[in-house]
């Protein structure tokens, strides 16, 4: 295992997807190489799906998906009682939203199976905002099933939800069952249950891609809603606080915040759990195999490696854990 040992931080080649709401904002604030063509709306940094799936790129396992990776080393990555056949537990997206998207919800657990889908819980990080960028999260105070039933039908949906305003550094859970949408203006990091399963309740009259209006779940999403869900509020951390904050800690994963200073350490010790590692603002180098994590990228680090990381400028990170063998151990 001394390839492994040595093969540092797991970064992935980015998976660019083309959205009717996206643009080109992953080039403007990632400095990312796009596709020419339609407007590109995700990247998924980390995903191990049938349909998708992530390509390691450099070190010993270059050029090996996540899956393979997970097959043939997946005690070594993981941890000890990974079983080869379970796909990576999280997905990671950049979203580039320069429209709004549609109204929508994830199902709950409790009828994702009936309905033939996947419950999802996400995590959204607001890296950057253009002026007056909101996000749609949960039902205005009040609002009943029978009034939302009432207002999708005369399409007035937009006196049900509720709006808020956002900035950088802004982040929010939304759980499966929680109604969402995102608005224009928002380049947002997402981090998630694995899981794609979408259901459209309205699409503010919009038409996709190929000038056709996108299919809507009306029944799914009305059996999925959680309509005791009022005005939810996103954390808002000021960038002054050094110390880790908690954003979001669920049954699927827990996320923290670390603001660093200029050569400011994070280490993380061997054989406690694998971490998800976020770059949103500066750049980390790994002091044992001196490759530098650079704004954008999104790391996997080993169960089984011992990582000292040194700030090389002003840095905001995000760490995600918690997502096997859930342990609550200080990263």
């Amino acid at each position: 295992m001394d390839e492994l040992t040595g093969q540092g931080p797991l970064r992935f080649k980015p998976l660019y997807m083309e959205r009717v709401w996206g643009g080109t904002g992953l080039n403007t604030h990632l400095d990312r190489e796009l596709p020419s063509g339609n407007p590109i709306g995700e990247s998924w940094e980390v995903v191990d799906r049938p349909e998708a799936q992530s390509v390691v790129e450099g070190g010993f396992l270059d050029g090996w998906s996540l899956n393979q990776a997970l097959m043939e080393h997946g005690t070594f990555l993981m941890g000890p009682g990974w079983k080869k056949n379970r796909p990576f537990p999280v997905l990671v997206k950049w979203l580039d939203c320069q429209q709004r998207l549609s109204l929508q919800v994830h199902p709950p657990a409790s009828v994702a199976s009936e309905l033939g889908g996947e419950p999802k819980t996400e995590n959204w990080y607001v890296a950057a905002t253009e002026p007056d960028a909101s996000l749609i999260v949960g039902l205005k105070d009040g609002v009943s099933k029978e009034y939302f039933k009432e207002a999708l039908h005369e399409e007035r949906l937009e006196e049900c939800v509720h709006k808020f305003d956002v900035q950088p550094g802004d982040s929010i859970l939304v759980e499966s069952g929680r109604l969402h949408a995102i608005d224009a203006g928002n380049l947002i990091l997402e981090i998630q249950q694995n899981s794609d399963t979408t259901y459209r309740v309205y699409d503010w009259g919009r038409v996709g891609l190929d000038g056709q209006p996108r299919q809507l779940h009306v029944e799914e999403s009305m059996q999925c809603i959680d309509f005791n869900d009022f005005e939810p509020t996103p954390q808002r951390e000021s960038e002054s606080v050094t110390s880790p904050k908690v954003l979001a800690d669920c049954k699927e994963f827990r996320i923290t915040r670390h603001n660093l200073l200029t050569g400011h350490e994070m280490s993380f010790e061997a054989g406690i759990q694998p971490r998800l590692l976020h770059i949103v603002e500066g750049q980390l180098q790994d002091k044992a195999s001196g490759s530098v994590i650079v704004r954008g990228d999104n790391v996997l680090l080993p169960y089984s490696v011992s990582f000292d990381l040194v700030a090389d400028k002003k840095s905001l990170v995000l760490v995600t854990d918690g997502f096997f063998e859930k342990t609550r151990q200080n990263s």
